[in-house]
């Protein structure tokens, strides 16, 4: 699968995922929703475009940050 695009919600959604090492939906897909849900800049219209995003790929957000496979969050 190509790297896909993580949709833009707004600035600092954006710089708080650029600061978490996150460029692509797979990467995002790494780390649990709640892990992402608590970066700073994050607000709930950015997790639900992201969750949307991530669905219409056959993506997911991880369950556990075990999942993150040594990503950081």
């Amino acid at each position: 699968m190509p790297d896909l695009e993580v949709p833009h919600v707004s600035a600092p959604a954006d710089r708080a995922l650029e600061a978490a090492g996150i460029r692509t939906l797979q990467d995002l897909s790494r780390h649990p929703a709640t892990a992402i849900a608590g970066l700073h800049g994050v607000g709930p219209k950015a997790m639900k475009a992201w969750a949307e995003a991530l669905a219409r790929h056959g993506l997911e957000f991880a369950e556990t940050e075990a999942d993150a496979e040594g990503h950081p969050s």
